[in-house]
């Protein structure tokens, strides 16, 4: 089967990896961009992709983004640097606004990836589920995939994972650490969203994802520090300490810009595991182990292997 998708966020690590598995199976892809002058666009666009500039807040934009397209991909959210104080106002208003230009122009599924998690302590997850409702409520039928921790060697869960054991003989080590989370590879993200084209029991429900092993965040690092060929980094307990001065901290010992490690560690302090596993068995799919993910994920990295 093949046919033509519009791809939201093929800039960023999970959607150009994406761009490119789609192309290699036929699909046409439609690449949306907010700037085709930028780098990141003209390198989508150098390899063959078609774009479509426009902004999911300015519906106008978007006119013509959809037409002849069979399945939407929506891989846009707020986190990172210099994202909005309202990112969740801001976010629901671009899924809505996204929602009514699939509909409109007779887009026939939406597929959309957000978090694992449903306890409220963290905003970044609150509002990743409110954009799938909103989603949802507007646009045609969804394909809700959840996923906790993504490994990769781009990821920035990855790289904050690798810099801090490479740069600390010791960690300090808040209540947090302990919580469990259930990482996926990044290639088994990309199989899961690709094969749901197919799987036509996907539509029109939620589907969480994750690999085979629950683990807790300092467990992770352990696991890293094995693979790096280095000594795990002692931890000192220090339970009190909350997830933002956590992200400050790693703001302050590693490059992950702090605004970036917040909406992480928000994460990591509530429990990120699959809790029903009925939409991964729609899948003929049999995700590889934490060790493997961060096997790959070292050997893709280009901070090591140009060191």
């Amino acid at each position: 089967m093949s046919g033509a998708v519009l791809l939201t966020g093929a800039t960023g690590f999970i959607g150009g990896r994406l761009a490119r598995r789609l192309a290699g199976q036929g699909w046409e892809v439609r690449c949306l961009v907010r700037d085709r002058r930028s780098g990141s666009a003209r390198a989508l666009e150098a390899e063959g992709f078609e774009l479509h500039e426009g902004d999911v807040l300015r519906p106008r934009t978007l006119r013509g983004a959809g037409r002849g397209v069979d399945v939407a991909y929506y891989l846009i959210h707020s986190m990172g640097r210099g994202g909005p104080k309202d990112f969740d106002g801001v976010e629901h208003a671009a899924a809505t606004t996204f929602a009514r230009m699939a509909r409109a122009e007779g887009i026939e599924r939406v597929v959309y990836l957000g978090g694992l998690g449903d306890r409220p302590q963290s905003r970044h997850l609150r509002s990743r589920h409110q954009t799938a409702l909103a989603l949802a409520r507007h646009g045609p039928p969804l394909t809700y995939f959840r996923a906790g921790m993504v490994v990769g060697a781009q990821s920035e869960s990855y790289r904050t994972l690798r810099y801090l054991v490479q740069r600390l003989p010791a960690m300090i080590a808040p209540a947090w650490l302990g919580n469990p989370t259930q990482p996926i590879a990044v290639d088994d993200t990309l199989s899961y969203l690709v094969e749901a084209l197919t799987a036509d029991a996907s539509e029109g429900r939620e589907i969480q994802i994750g690999g085979p092993d629950v683990l807790a965040y300092g467990e992770m690092l352990d696991r890293m520090a094995e693979v790096l060929g280095i000594p795990r980094r002692p931890r000192i307990p220090v339970p009190l300490i909350t997830p933002w001065l956590s992200s400050l901290w790693i703001g302050l010992v590693t490059p992950v810009d702090a605004g970036v490690a917040r909406p992480l560690i928000e994460g990591l302090s509530v429990p990120t595991v699959v809790t029903d596993g009925s939409g991964m068995a729609l899948f003929s799919l049999e995700p590889m182990g934490f060790d493997e993910a961060l096997r790959r994920a070292v050997a893709e990295d280009p901070e090591l292997v140009h060191a």
